[in-house]
């Protein structure tokens, strides 16, 4: 599962850029400061809601495939499935002025996307269908334990990652975020490609355990 869990925090890795700070213009009057003033604090609202939406966008992007099986699970049908899931984004990004950033995202993901599943269960009423609303809510839950499992494996990860060394932090870097093959690192780091498979071995059993005594004491 850790390395499932290092997939998924691969796949979304991404930097930030800065925002150039804006201030009133080199020799300008007491005028001219005063109305430029609003113009800062305008620009600095404007920037915190750019990286505000950035960070939403990621949130959504880096739970793609959760929502999706999440979705998949209930009803059991890769097209409507996706269908739903794209659905459930649109209404996500509709609803995001509800998302407080700090709060878990998954779960208030996961309740919009129930009531995108039971919405297209009821439109398709007419058509044979085999799942009903208690079904899919039965369905729900069971997907929604799993995948606090998940997002608490993935929490113990991050921290165990952090407390590698620096080489063996950057060895996973590359081969498991950057998809660095054997060969290159072996020759990066001017090692033998065995060498170089026994330290990841090594590595990811190192942080099996980490993780499972952590999730353990949680």
């Amino acid at each position: 599962m850790v390395l499932a869990v290092i997939d998924s925090m691969s796949q979304n890795t991404s930097d930030s850029a800065d925002s150039d700070p804006v201030g009133p213009a080199k020799g300008a009057g007491p005028l001219d400061q005063d109305t430029a003033q609003p113009q800062v604090s305008a620009q600095s609202e404007l920037d915190e809601m750019a990286d505000s939406t950035e960070q939403f966008v990621q949130h959504i992007a880096e739970h793609q495939n959760r929502l999706f099986s999440y979705v998949f699970s209930m009803l059991a049908d890769h097209t409507r499935a996706s269908d739903v899931l794209q659905e459930t984004n649109l209404v996500l990004w509709r609803k995001r002025d509800e998302f407080q950033e700090g709060q878990p995202f998954l779960p208030w993901a996961f309740a919009i996307a129930r009531f995108q599943v039971l919405a297209n269960i009821r439109d398709r009423k007419r058509e044979r269908c085999l799942l009903d609303s208690d079904l899919v809510e039965m369905l729900a839950r069971s997907a929604e334990v799993e995948a606090d499992a998940f997002e608490e494996t993935r929490i113990a990860l991050r921290e165990c990652l952090s407390d590698l060394t620096p080489k063996n932090r950057e060895l996973v870097r590359d081969r498991y975020f950057r998809a660095m093959p054997i060969n290159q690192l072996a020759e990066t780091l001017g090692r033998g490609s065995s060498a170089i498979k026994v330290a990841l071995l090594r590595i990811r059993r190192q942080l099996a355990e980490c993780v499972t005594q952590r999730v353990s004491k949680a």
